[in-house]
């Protein structure tokens, strides 16, 4: 991959992240980390929504012309960011505690404004 490209790709999904992050704090949402590192990949956004506690994927697209980001999130990738929430949770808290696992779709046109679709519970474990 072009190395333009991938910085490119790199900016539009920080922008996401930092949307996405913005939208769940107006929704009340307490952001505990942002791209969080275990050893299976990074998780995008840890929150907390009263007692449980979230794992966020963001998924940033400029247009929906090749499919909606949630379905993007694989049944692959669930099970990766189950087992990254397991081993997050180990490290900072119990894993004996209500967690739940959502997608932020962020629209960002190159003309006209931002679109936030939140999936709550978008997958279980």
């Amino acid at each position: 991959m072009d190395k333009t490209l991938a910085t490119r790709r790199l900016r539009l999904a920080r922008e996401g992240e930092n949307l996405a992050a913005a939208y769940l704090e107006q929704a009340g949402y307490a952001i505990v980390a942002r791209n969080a590192r275990t050893r299976w990949g990074e998780i995008d956004l840890v929150a907390r929504d009263g007692a449980s506690w979230v794992f966020v994927e963001v998924k940033t697209r400029r247009t929906e012309r090749y499919g909606l980001g949630a379905e993007a999130v694989t049944p692959f990738k669930q099970q990766k960011m189950i087992r990254m929430a397991l081993i997050y949770l180990t490290r900072v808290a119990s894993v004996d505690v209500p967690i739940r696992f959502d997608v932020v779709e962020v629209t960002l046109p190159v003309r006209g404004h931002a679109r936030i679709r939140h999936l709550i519970g978008a997958f279980g474990a």
